[in-house]
């Protein structure tokens, strides 16, 4: 008999991370469904399962549910694993735990360690080290050994966060502007999809033969077309690290010799040419660095997740204490999905 998997989303960021993990469930003769609590639903495509209601969800009955939100409905049946929406851009994940969730799939050592001091202390949640599914289909390309040389011109990425207090994409546009002109670099733009409105159309405007406005869902579609970043305090960067590619920052929040992080727009051309030139002792940063966050390159994180899912329900799907209450957030989501009956 197939088992069932939901998949549980609340952005449309969830298709990307989510669709490797149920084409690793079909794989497996297993069954996998949607439910969103947001954008997305409209996006699932022929195939693909899309549960609309906490009804169809309980009939469903999976026997875990599979998610890169913060929280998940208490009340739907299943265990609930958490899979991350990125990586950490700037602040301890930890603030994180919410109660909502009996596992955590972390993406490597530096997160594995984090989490796991934080079930060791708290006990209602495990922690299981996996790499994130989002990266699977690209595996050939996180290879950062071996990144692939420059091009001619180098085509650089300029990515920004949507926060004000963290975006730089306002401070950097004239620079943009100007080094976008000369023919030197070719450029990609693109931005958070919350970023606001107003700064994506100044950027847009700019589009010329050697600066394009990209607006693909999914950023990792971009990555192989590009031989480095510019960014500020976005997690994508991280994932761009992960190509053994460099990356420049603007007051970045947790700066490292991972990336070459300016505070003074003057210095953003100097810092792109010290990027492009790839010293050794900044490329073997990235390096190091890479396998603290994601070491794997094998495309098999969607695999790892199941396995460790299985694993906790063998031992019997409980953890050493139970998870908090939390009345206020539960009575959130269920006053937000509409559902008041029993939980399962």
């Amino acid at each position: 008999m197939s088992k069932h998997y939901l998949l549980y989303g609340s952005e449309r960021y969830a298709l990307a991370i989510l669709r490797p993990l149920q084409d690793a469930i079909h794989a497996r003769g297993d069954e996998a469904a949607w439910f969103f609590d947001g954008p997305g639903g409209e996006d699932l495509v022929q195939g693909e399962r899309w549960l609309r209601t906490t009804e169809e969800v309980r009939a469903f009955n999976p026997r875990a549910v599979l998610t890169p939100s913060n929280a998940v409905p208490h009340f739907f049946p299943g265990v609930k694993a958490e899979i991350f929406h990125g990586f950490d851009a700037g602040k301890p994940r930890h603030i994180y735990i919410r109660g909502f969730f009996d596992l955590y799939c972390t993406t490597g050592p530096n997160d594995t360690r984090a989490f796991g001091e934080m079930a060791d202390k708290l006990g209602h949640f495990s922690v299981a080290q996996t790499g994130w599914p989002k990266l699977d289909p690209f595996a050939d390309m996180f290879q950062p050994e071996h990144p692939a040389p420059a091009r001619t011109p180098p085509v650089i990425l300029y990515h920004s966060t949507f926060s004000p207090s963290w975006s730089a994409a306002d401070t950097l546009y004239e620079e943009v502007k100007r080094l976008s002109r000369d023919g030197r670099w070719r450029w990609i733009v693109t931005f958070h999809p919350k970023m606001n409105a107003e700064t994506v159309a100044r950027f847009k405007a700019l589009q010329n033969e050697h600066l394009t406005f990209a607006e693909n869902d999914n950023i990792l579609e971009l990555f192989p077309q590009v031989d480095m970043m510019c960014s500020d305090t976005s997690s994508a960067l991280n994932e761009f690290l992960l190509t053994g590619k460099p990356v420049v920052t603007f007051n970045n929040r947790r700066p490292g010799p991972q990336l070459i992080d300016i505070h003074d727009a003057a210095d953003f051309e100097p810092a792109i040419k010290r990027a492009l030139s790839r010293p050794p002792e900044l490329m073997k940063a990235i390096r190091d660095y890479g396998e603290g966050i994601h070491p794997y390159h094998d495309g098999r994180s969607s695999e790892r997740v199941l396995d460790a899912v299985e694993a906790f329900i063998a031992n019997g799907a409980r953890n050493r204490k139970r998870k908090p209450a939390n009345f206020w957030r539960k009575l959130k989501i269920r006053r937000r999905i509409g559902y008041w009956g029993p939980v399962r």
